[in-house]
Protein backbone atom coordinates (compact mmCIF):
# COMPACT_ATOMS: atom_id res chain seq x y z
CA UNK A 1 0.00 0.00 0.00
CA UNK A 2 1.22 3.39 -0.73
CA UNK A 3 1.39 5.66 2.22
CA UNK A 4 1.92 9.60 2.19
CA UNK A 5 3.04 12.13 5.46
CA UNK A 6 1.07 15.62 4.93
CA UNK A 7 2.99 18.06 7.00
CA UNK A 8 0.23 21.18 7.06
CA UNK A 9 1.93 24.06 7.60
CA UNK A 10 0.31 27.37 6.53
CA UNK A 11 2.07 30.72 6.56
CA UNK A 12 -0.70 32.90 8.32
CA UNK A 13 -0.54 31.69 12.13
CA UNK A 14 -1.99 34.28 14.64
CA UNK A 15 -1.48 33.80 17.90
CA UNK A 16 2.31 32.79 17.49
CA UNK A 17 3.39 35.09 14.19
CA UNK A 18 5.50 32.47 12.17
CA UNK A 19 4.92 29.66 14.30
CA UNK A 20 5.73 26.93 11.83
CA UNK A 21 8.92 27.89 11.04
CA UNK A 22 9.60 29.85 14.42
CA UNK A 23 13.34 28.18 15.90
CA UNK A 24 12.30 25.80 18.57
CA UNK A 25 15.40 24.91 20.89
CA UNK A 26 18.12 25.23 17.90
CA UNK A 27 15.71 24.41 14.49
CA UNK A 28 12.30 25.15 13.08
CA UNK A 29 9.64 23.74 14.27
CA UNK A 30 8.86 22.44 11.15
CA UNK A 31 11.81 20.06 10.87
CA UNK A 32 11.40 17.88 13.91
CA UNK A 33 7.50 16.67 12.57
CA UNK A 34 9.84 16.32 9.04
CA UNK A 35 12.32 14.19 10.71
CA UNK A 36 9.77 12.05 12.94
CA UNK A 37 8.30 11.16 9.13
CA UNK A 38 11.11 10.66 7.47
CA UNK A 39 12.73 8.58 10.02
CA UNK A 40 9.42 6.36 11.00
CA UNK A 41 10.23 4.78 7.12
CA UNK A 42 7.05 4.10 6.50
CA UNK A 43 5.82 6.69 3.98
CA UNK A 44 6.35 6.90 -0.32
CA UNK A 45 6.70 10.55 0.16
CA UNK A 46 6.57 13.47 2.98
CA UNK A 47 5.22 16.61 2.02
CA UNK A 48 4.49 19.89 3.13
CA UNK A 49 1.45 21.90 2.36
CA UNK A 50 1.99 25.45 2.56
CA UNK A 51 1.27 29.09 1.13
CA UNK A 52 4.35 30.23 1.95
CA UNK A 53 7.73 30.42 0.37
CA UNK A 54 9.85 30.68 3.27
CA UNK A 55 8.03 27.76 4.77
CA UNK A 56 8.83 25.52 1.47
CA UNK A 57 12.37 26.77 1.37
CA UNK A 58 12.88 25.32 5.11
CA UNK A 59 10.82 22.24 4.50
CA UNK A 60 12.81 21.18 1.54
CA UNK A 61 15.97 21.95 3.21
CA UNK A 62 15.04 19.21 5.96
CA UNK A 63 14.02 16.46 3.21
CA UNK A 64 10.18 16.83 2.67
CA UNK A 65 9.02 17.61 -0.67
CA UNK A 66 6.75 20.56 -1.62
CA UNK A 67 5.56 19.76 -5.15
CA UNK A 68 2.27 22.78 -5.43
CA UNK A 69 1.06 25.02 -3.39
CA UNK A 70 -2.39 25.75 -1.43
CA UNK A 71 -4.90 26.96 -2.86
CA UNK A 72 -6.34 30.42 -1.42
CA UNK A 73 -8.90 28.38 -0.31
CA UNK A 74 -7.44 26.51 1.91
CA UNK A 75 -4.61 28.76 2.94
CA UNK A 76 -7.57 30.44 4.93
CA UNK A 77 -8.46 31.05 8.44
CA UNK A 78 -11.48 29.12 8.36
CA UNK A 79 -9.89 26.18 5.82
CA UNK A 80 -10.03 22.90 8.32
CA UNK A 81 -7.55 20.38 8.38
CA UNK A 82 -9.54 17.90 6.20
CA UNK A 83 -9.87 20.51 3.69
CA UNK A 84 -6.37 20.75 3.22
CA UNK A 85 -5.26 16.87 2.58
CA UNK A 86 -8.15 16.49 0.57
CA UNK A 87 -6.89 19.40 -1.49
CA UNK A 88 -3.07 17.20 -1.61
CA UNK A 89 -4.72 14.30 -2.63
CA UNK A 90 -7.02 15.33 -5.00
CA UNK A 91 -3.55 17.51 -6.48
CA UNK A 92 -1.56 13.74 -6.56
CA UNK A 93 -4.51 12.21 -8.24
CA UNK A 94 -4.23 14.97 -11.39
CA UNK A 95 -0.26 13.87 -11.35
CA UNK A 96 -1.91 10.12 -11.44
CA UNK A 97 -0.38 9.53 -7.81
CA UNK A 98 -2.80 7.38 -5.49
CA UNK A 99 -2.36 6.91 -2.28
CA UNK A 100 -4.14 4.01 0.15
CA UNK A 101 -3.17 5.71 3.64
CA UNK A 102 -2.34 9.02 4.58
CA UNK A 103 -1.00 10.67 8.04
CA UNK A 104 -2.02 14.55 8.14
CA UNK A 105 0.51 15.04 10.60
CA UNK A 106 0.74 19.02 12.35
CA UNK A 107 4.17 21.06 11.88
CA UNK A 108 3.73 21.92 15.55
CA UNK A 109 4.76 18.76 17.19
CA UNK A 110 7.99 18.22 18.25
CA UNK A 111 7.70 15.84 20.58
CA UNK A 112 6.42 13.38 18.12
CA UNK A 113 8.65 9.96 17.59
CA UNK A 114 9.01 8.40 14.60
CA UNK A 115 8.02 5.15 16.47
CA UNK A 116 4.81 6.64 17.19
CA UNK A 117 4.05 7.03 13.45
CA UNK A 118 5.15 3.40 12.44
CA UNK A 119 2.88 2.22 15.29
CA UNK A 120 -0.02 4.40 14.65
CA UNK A 121 0.53 3.41 10.69
CA UNK A 122 0.59 -0.32 10.82
CA UNK A 123 -2.50 -0.18 13.67
CA UNK A 124 -4.33 1.30 10.75
CA UNK A 125 -3.10 -0.98 7.89
CA UNK A 126 -3.26 -4.14 10.10
CA UNK A 127 -7.12 -3.16 11.90
CA UNK A 128 -8.40 -1.84 8.45
CA UNK A 129 -9.90 0.91 10.49
CA UNK A 130 -10.90 4.17 9.18
CA UNK A 131 -8.46 6.45 10.88
CA UNK A 132 -6.15 6.16 13.89
CA UNK A 133 -6.74 8.84 16.18
CA UNK A 134 -3.44 9.69 19.52
CA UNK A 135 -4.85 10.55 22.46
CA UNK A 136 -3.90 11.05 26.06
CA UNK A 137 -6.03 10.88 29.57
CA UNK A 138 -6.94 13.78 31.45
CA UNK A 139 -4.60 14.62 34.48
CA UNK A 140 -7.76 15.40 36.25
CA UNK A 141 -11.20 13.73 35.54
CA UNK A 142 -13.35 15.90 33.85
CA UNK A 143 -16.15 14.44 36.31
CA UNK A 144 -14.92 16.30 38.74
CA UNK A 145 -14.89 19.71 37.13
CA UNK A 146 -16.31 23.19 38.07
CA UNK A 147 -17.34 26.28 37.11
CA UNK A 148 -18.04 29.59 38.04
CA UNK A 149 -21.51 31.23 38.27
CA UNK A 150 -22.67 34.65 39.98
CA UNK A 151 -18.97 34.50 41.30
CA UNK A 152 -19.58 30.98 43.16
CA UNK A 153 -17.52 27.65 42.52
CA UNK A 154 -20.46 24.93 41.15
CA UNK A 155 -19.72 21.70 40.47
CA UNK A 156 -20.28 20.71 36.79
CA UNK A 157 -21.52 17.10 37.69
CA UNK A 158 -22.65 17.32 41.13
CA UNK A 159 -23.28 13.75 41.08
CA UNK A 160 -19.70 13.32 40.48
CA UNK A 161 -18.69 15.45 43.88
CA UNK A 162 -17.87 12.98 46.21
CA UNK A 163 -16.18 10.24 43.96
CA UNK A 164 -12.87 8.90 44.15
CA UNK A 165 -10.69 10.15 41.38
CA UNK A 166 -9.34 6.14 40.91
CA UNK A 167 -13.34 5.09 40.10
CA UNK A 168 -14.67 7.33 37.69
CA UNK A 169 -13.70 6.50 34.14
CA UNK A 170 -10.73 7.84 32.40
CA UNK A 171 -11.32 10.09 29.35
CA UNK A 172 -9.24 11.02 26.55
CA UNK A 173 -8.48 14.28 24.52
CA UNK A 174 -7.36 14.91 20.90
CA UNK A 175 -3.41 14.92 21.15
CA UNK A 176 -3.12 17.68 18.11
CA UNK A 177 0.10 15.82 16.75
CA UNK A 178 -0.92 13.63 13.79
CA UNK A 179 -4.21 11.78 12.50
CA UNK A 180 -3.51 7.97 10.46
CA UNK A 181 -6.35 8.00 7.56
CA UNK A 182 -7.63 5.20 4.88
CA UNK A 183 -7.34 7.55 1.83
CA UNK A 184 -11.06 6.11 0.54
CA UNK A 185 -12.62 6.56 3.34
CA UNK A 186 -11.14 10.15 4.20
CA UNK A 187 -12.24 11.25 0.44
CA UNK A 188 -15.86 9.61 1.22
CA UNK A 189 -16.40 11.30 4.76
CA UNK A 190 -13.99 14.20 4.57
CA UNK A 191 -13.94 14.18 8.36
CA UNK A 192 -11.07 13.03 10.10
CA UNK A 193 -12.61 11.76 13.20
CA UNK A 194 -14.53 8.83 11.25
CA UNK A 195 -16.89 6.25 11.51
CA UNK A 196 -14.21 3.62 12.48
CA UNK A 197 -11.91 6.00 14.41
CA UNK A 198 -9.26 3.70 16.62
CA UNK A 199 -7.38 5.10 19.83
CA UNK A 200 -3.45 5.26 19.91
CA UNK A 201 -2.91 6.24 23.16
CA UNK A 202 0.53 8.60 24.24
CA UNK A 203 1.72 9.32 27.38
CA UNK A 204 1.64 12.97 29.02
CA UNK A 205 5.31 13.31 28.43
CA UNK A 206 5.08 13.15 24.68
CA UNK A 207 2.26 15.62 24.81
CA UNK A 208 2.02 19.42 24.72
CA UNK A 209 -0.15 22.15 23.41
CA UNK A 210 1.60 24.60 21.54
CA UNK A 211 -0.83 27.89 21.05
CA UNK A 212 0.43 30.61 23.09
CA UNK A 213 3.92 32.02 24.07
CA UNK A 214 4.08 30.58 27.16
CA UNK A 215 2.84 27.03 25.89
CA UNK A 216 6.05 27.41 23.81
CA UNK A 217 8.59 28.77 26.68
CA UNK A 218 6.67 25.72 28.61
CA UNK A 219 7.46 23.08 25.55
CA UNK A 220 11.03 23.67 25.26
CA UNK A 221 11.38 23.53 29.11
CA UNK A 222 10.13 20.12 29.01
CA UNK A 223 12.13 19.13 25.45
CA UNK A 224 15.03 20.04 27.04
CA UNK A 225 14.38 17.87 30.39
CA UNK A 226 13.47 15.20 28.21
CA UNK A 227 16.37 15.37 25.69
CA UNK A 228 19.69 15.87 28.39
CA UNK A 229 19.12 19.86 27.74
CA UNK A 230 20.48 18.90 24.55
CA UNK A 231 19.10 20.91 21.46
Amino acid sequence: MRQIGIITARGGSKRIPRKNIKEFCGRPILAYSIDAALQSGVFDVVMVSTDDEEIAETARRYGAEVPFFRSRETAGDYASTADVLAEVLEEYQKQGQEFDLLCGIYPTAPFLKPETLKKAMALLAESHADAVQPVVRFSFPPQRGVCIRDGEVRFLWPEYRNARSQDLEPYYHDVGQFYCLNAKSFLSQKTLVMERTLPFILPELEVQDIDTEEDWKIAELKYRLLHGGND
